[in-house]
């Protein structure tokens, strides 16, 4: 499955130009700027499918580093600090992961 159909092109290309550079990467700008902040919740669930890479039901640290290259093969990995202010945000039961219901809540707050 891919983010075609969910989000436009052009929606992807602003979301990753609002964080280019390094230490720079804000999950509600990316979340506003991509056009993910006003999909529906069963378009958010499709995105977190694509996410969820190992298909354990969560989106882990390692899965949340990679989660810029979901949108484009060749943009960067978040840094360190990125993945866990990331993780952070979106783990509100705080199992050290991002389930499905959270994802949702975190793109959408």
């Amino acid at each position: 499955m891919s983010l075609a159909g969910i989000l436009t092109d052009a929606e992807i290309a602003a979301g990753l130009e609002s964080c280019k550079a390094p230490d720079s990467f804000n999950s509600k700008t990316f979340f506003a700027k991509s056009g993910m902040h006003g999909k529906s919740k069963d378009q958010l669930t499709k995105v977190f499918g694509i996410l969820d890479q190992d298909k354990s039901g969560y989106i882990e640290e390692d899965e949340l580093q990679k989660f810029l290259q979901n949108f484009a093969a060749s943009a960067r990995l978040l840094t360190e600090k990125e993945t866990k202010v990331l993780l952070s945000a979106g783990d509100t039961d705080g199992d050290g992961k991002i389930g499905v219901d959270e994802f949702i809540a975190l793109v959408t707050a």
